[in-house]
């Protein structure tokens, strides 16, 4: 009977533990996310950041290439990537706004 209340009493502080981590470690992650208020927007982003961000971007077209390329043409000159796969364009307006000769979007 001794051991299986040290053996629950030892399973109390262990999970106690464990919730002190997880609370610590998602109060820092609001901290990152509240001081980073500018984390889409226009030059949000270093050109060195670019190929990261569009291979995040354009991850699941079957288009990669050509989305890489014009992804990468994009940052370079908006210094943003929106977030996401697709779509979200608003956060970044000089990505959303660059349009081809035919007005199409130039940004994927």
């Amino acid at each position: 009977m001794a051991k299986v209340r040290a053996f629950f009493l030892l399973a109390i502080v262990a999970i106690s533990m464990l919730q002190a981590i997880v609370l610590a470690i998602s109060q820092q992650g609001n901290e990152a996310h509240h001081s980073n208020k500018n984390r889409y927007g226009p030059g949000s982003l270093k050109s060195s950041q670019c190929p990261s961000q569009c291979t995040r971007r354009c991850g699941r077209t079957q288009y990669h290439k050509a989305c890489i390329f014009f992804c990468q043409k994009c940052c370079r000159k908006c210094l943003c990537v929106p977030p996401g796969y697709y779509g979200n364009k608003a956060l970044c307006p000089c990505y959303n706004n660059w349009k081809t000769k035919e007005g199409g979007p130039k940004c994927p």
